[in-house]
């Protein structure tokens, strides 16, 4: 038989993802346009200009 979980134990890095998931649901159902750009997703998700310079290398 599975040991059960304690109650009490959160996974930290998903409910970070759930919350940053939350805010680019927020983003697209307040945007005018069909698609959230590049530069407004990186905008909600707080990614800052050297992070996005790494993620942009070969």
């Amino acid at each position: 038989m599975p040991a059960h979980r304690h109650p009490t134990v959160q996974d930290h890095v998903a409910l970070a993802e759930i919350d940053l998931t939350g805010e680019l649901m927020i983003a697209a159902a307040a945007a005018s346009e069909e698609r959230l750009s590049a530069d407004l997703i990186d905008e909600v998700l707080h990614v800052e200009e050297a992070d996005r310079e790494v993620a942009e290398a070969p």
